[in-house]
């Protein structure tokens, strides 16, 4: 069987407006009321390459009920709303606001999430 085409790098895009009234994705995996609109994106997860910028969004209640885990980079940072996470094993709850941010190495567990007001994130993922 003959390998796949690589993926294209990333696009040069100059400033654009982003269409937070457009499409946005559920994330597969995720409950509804999470989803997103990629930025910039050559990101391969299944051949370890590459990166993506997305927006990521909850709606308010949403409730991500477990820990995730996944073998990239993962940064975080909360630009509107607030993101709740969850202890696992005690359940207690956590806010975080506007402004804050995270920076996780493969293989870090994180997580349960969930959201009062409703968030807006925005991610970066890179091998």
């Amino acid at each position: 069987m003959p390998d796949a085409a690589p993926k294209p790098p990333k696009l040069h895009r100059e400033f654009f407006t982003v269409d937070f009234d457009g499409e946005w994705t559920p994330v597969p995996g995720y409950p509804n009321g999470i989803a997103y609109q990629t930025l910039a994106d050559d990101f391969d997860e299944a051949a370890g390459t590459g990166s993506r910028t997305r927006l990521v969004e909850f709606k308010p209640g949403v409730l991500l009920d477990r820990r995730v885990v996944h073998e990239f980079w993962e940064e975080v940072y909360v630009v509107s709303g607030d993101l709740v996470v969850i202890d696992p094993e005690t359940r207690a709850e956590t806010s975080y606001g506007q402004h804050t941010y995270a920076c996780r190495p493969p293989g870090t567990p994180h997580g349960p999430f969930s959201s009062r007001t409703g968030c807006l994130l925005l991610e970066l993922h890179h091998f």
